[in-house]
């Protein structure tokens, strides 16, 4: 089954949780939501799902564990690493990351093995650039963080660009002679 794709509507998953029985779009309402830990950080709706092992949680999290006795859910979202088993030889739920938008459709997945874990500075500069980009026509480069410079998209013509942004735009010159390479200062 092939996973889910940038842009396509997040399944209404319904699950049992720490804090009772939720349809995920209930839950989310209009934020912009993730199944991260970052909630707090940057105004996300969060939730995780527990392991499989049907251990009660030790500690009260600032969001609600999705149970997954059964591994449906893993199964459905694509979440198995094939490549590491448990005792019984059943594949082992990887580390994912899904960031799904107030429309509801997915604006990023990471699937890391589930011998890595993820990279939290990464995914708060991911949030960061999803909220941005969001909110004002831009793009982010390669390496951006917050508070550098962006780029203006490719699909705003040049006197438009030049009218929205009028701190200054910068375009970087390349062999090809195109002019696709353009910078503004970060929209506050």
């Amino acid at each position: 089954m092939p996973g889910l794709l940038l842009g396509e509507p997040f399944p209404n998953i319904e699950a049992d949780t720490t804090i009772g029985r939720i349809k995920l779009y209930d839950f989310l309402g209009d934020k912009f939501p993730s199944f991260v830990a970052l909630a707090i950080k940057r105004n996300l709706g969060g939730i995780d799902i527990n392991s499989y092992n049907c251990d009660e949680p030790t500690e009260t999290l600032p969001f609600p564990i999705i149970a997954d006795p059964k591994r449906e859910l893993a199964v459905q979202l694509g979440m198995l690493d094939p490549d590491e088993k448990d005792s019984q030889g059943m594949p082992v739920t990887a580390r994912c990351v899904f960031i799904i938008g107030p429309d509801k459709k997915m604006k990023l997945s990471i699937l890391y093995p589930a011998t890595t874990g993820r990279n939290f500075d990464e995914i708060l500069r991911v949030v960061d650039s999803l909220q941005l980009t969001a909110e004002h026509n831009v793009a982010t480069p390669v390496d951006w963080k917050p508070g550098d410079r962006v780029m203006v998209p490719p699909n705003v013509p040049e006197a438009e660009a030049a009218k929205i942004f009028t701190c200054g735009i910068f375009t970087k010159e390349l062999p090809s002679g195109k002019k696709y390479m353009r910078y503004t200062a970060q929209p506050h």
